[in-house]
């Protein structure tokens, strides 16, 4: 039962890393010349990167942007504060009782990053030919599958510990 809960808290951590790195790092949408984050653009010109604003307009609607940047920042605190009532769960609540509220944080932590990356694959870039999908969108898309199986498996051990 020990590795079980080891296994499920290193889930969990790496869960939480791969969350802070896609909401912070700067790689949603990249071409050859620049990298867009959802907080704002690196464009290359003559070697040097220069950190900008994003456009403005149709071509970013500027409420679902905040509702992407929202659901991100959301996702990264459901997921910390469920790994800290992972933690005091262990050592307070009795057994039967034991990870409902963990599972309860992770899973809308998964909501949330599912809502972010979805609103950003529908709505942004989509008619762009030229560019792709970064590895802050695809670590956003992995950490949704590994918070959606931690909390599954919160809810699933939460009823062999009853």
């Amino acid at each position: 039962m020990l590795i079980l809960l080891a296994a499920i808290f290193g889930i969990h951590i790496i869960g939480i890393i791969l969350l802070l790195v896609a909401t912070i790092d700067n790689a949603w949408w990249m071409t050859d010349n620049m990298s867009t984050d959802v907080w704002a653009r690196w464009i290359q010109v003559n070697g040097v990167w220069n950190y900008t604003d994003l456009p403005t307009g149709s071509h970013y609607p500027s409420d679902y942007l905040q509702a992407v940047q929202a659901s991100s920042v959301l996702a990264c605190i459901f997921s910390i504060l469920g790994i800290f009532v992972f933690v005091a769960q262990l050592f307070t609540l009795e057994k039967g009782k034991r990870f409902t509220i963990s599972g309860i944080f992770q899973f809308l932590a998964c909501l949330c990053i599912m809502i972010a990356a979805s609103i950003y694959t529908d709505i942004f870039h989509r008619n762009e030919k030229f560019g792709w999908y970064g590895h802050c969108f695809i670590l956003a898309w992995i950490s949704f599958a590994l918070t959606f199986i931690s909390s599954i498996t919160y809810f699933v051990l939460r009823k062999k510990t009853a």
